[in-house]
């Protein structure tokens, strides 16, 4: 009877063991990659290789055209399926440092996920959809791949103008059901927030639970933006260091400040120059640290770096 009672104990303890390994979270260390559609394929080209100065790779994704490597992340492009839609971003990809783990952990908290896949890279994967159907990527990077590095443009002698994408931006109309998603369930945290005017937020950014990189609510936006709309909400940010010398390796590369595409102060009190991919999608450049007080609301996190 003693006996029994142990071996009853041990597999409690086991069935308690296991429901605590499967519902814990690995870590989310950071943005993977960002996907976009493209009509325009040579204006990406020129923007990426030529301007931007960053060395492209093979694909890896099925439909893929295009892959710019930002460091160790790239940003990817493949043809649009509808030239009509008003929005080109693909899906938001992010590191971890175990996708079973993830993906166990997702499914026990309710969310569809589908079985883990492997690239060519070896780098394994699985997409789920957040509850406004903007796909989201889970990766985990094979150790022994080789790691690009900020190298050079399509002629080989343009230097990269960063090596690290430090948020990505996307529309969201309804906050509480997205926050459910990130912050209850991946455990995102809060880094700032911000608007057009002090007492609003039109922007709220969060980090990933295990690093630096962040995402960015874009809020108070019509249901149905046009192309131009959600091209400048749906974006990606470039971490520089110094705006100037940034924008001075821009111009050696041939671009000129003109209408929207220019430096100024965000409203978080860091530099940044947008410009914009010929579908009008917008390409953020960031200064890594503000240099003055944010309004709004201070921050709450740690800045990224180079």
């Amino acid at each position: 009877m003693k006996k029994l009672v142990l071996l009853v104990a041990f597999a409690v303890l086991q069935i308690s063991a296991l429901g605590q390994t499967v519902t814990q979270r690995p870590r989310i260390l950071g943005i993977d990659h960002v996907a976009f559609y493209t009509t325009a394929p040579d204006g990406v080209k020129k923007l990426y290789g030529d301007i931007l100065g960053l060395t492209s790779g093979a694909p890896l994704e099925p439909g893929g055209t295009l892959r710019y490597m930002v460091g160790t992340q790239w940003v990817g492009y493949s043809p649009a399926p509808d030239p009509k839609a008003a929005d080109r971003m693909d899906q938001v990809a992010f590191t971890t440092n175990s996708v079973t783990a993830l993906r166990q952990y997702l499914v026990a908290q309710g969310i569809k996920a589908p079985e883990i896949q492997e690239r060519s890279d070896h780098s394994r994967f699985f997409v789920v959809e957040d509850p406004e159907a903007h796909r989201v990527e889970f990766v985990e990077r094979d150790p022994k791949a080789p790691i690009s590095i900020h190298g050079h443009g399509s002629d080989a002698q343009v230097p990269g103008v960063s090596r690290h994408m430090i948020h990505v931006g996307f529309l969201v109309h309804h906050r509480d059901a997205e926050d459910h998603f990130y912050r209850d369930i991946l455990g995102f945290r809060p880094y700032w927030h911000g608007g057009m005017k002090d007492d609003e937020t039109d922007w709220l950014a969060i980090q990933v639970p295990d690093g630096t990189d962040w995402i960015e609510y874009m809020l108070n936006q019509p249901e149905h933006p046009d192309l131009r709309l959600t091209g400048v909400m749906n974006h990606i940010s470039l971490g520089v260091a110094d705006m100037k010398k940034s924008q001075e390796l821009l111009e050696s590369h041939g671009w000129k400040p003109h209408g929207d595409e220019k430096a100024q102060l965000g409203k978080d009190g860091k530099w940044q120059l947008n410009i914009y991919d010929p579908d009008l999608t917008r390409v953020e450049l960031m200064e890594f640290k503000p240099v003055q007080k944010p309004c709004c609301s201070e921050f709450t996190g740690p800045h990224p770096s180079d």
